[in-house]
């Protein structure tokens, strides 16, 4: 089983910037952000596949970048002019290999190892 720590989250204003981390135990396919905002569903985020391609939702294209140090083991989510809308728990979720295409973990396949979740308040 893979084992997913996410760490990073805060508060911050409008216009400015966090960086969210996921430390990971073991080999991966598929890794991804979600986020869950109070009375809203899940959503997809950012996902990268083991090969290092990246897909975004297109709330946040241009303003997040997901990464992986394949070396330490960390997923990163980089998150620049933040948004009050963006506020919300963001989890970090993996999947063993073999993993769907990334598109399809966006739109909601469920992913097999989520994180517990660090809250981003963007006011």
């Amino acid at each position: 089983h893979v084992q997913l720590v996410e760490s990073g989250g805060g508060s911050v204003q409008a216009g400015g910037s966090l960086r969210l981390s996921c430390g990971y135990t073991s080999n991966v396919g598929d890794m991804a952000w979600f986020r869950q905002a109070p009375g809203k569903e899940r959503e997809g985020v950012a996902a990268m596949d083991s090969a290092g391609s990246a897909n975004y939702a297109d709330s946040v294209k241009g303003r997040f970048t997901i990464s992986k140090d394949n070396a330490t083991n960390t997923l990163y989510l980089q998150m620049n002019n933040l948004k009050p809308e963006d506020t919300a728990v963001y989890y970090c979720a993996a999947d063993e290999p073999p993993s769907p295409p990334t598109d399809a973990v966006l739109a909601g396949y469920l992913l097999d190892f989520w994180g517990k979740g660090t809250q981003v308040t963007v006011s």
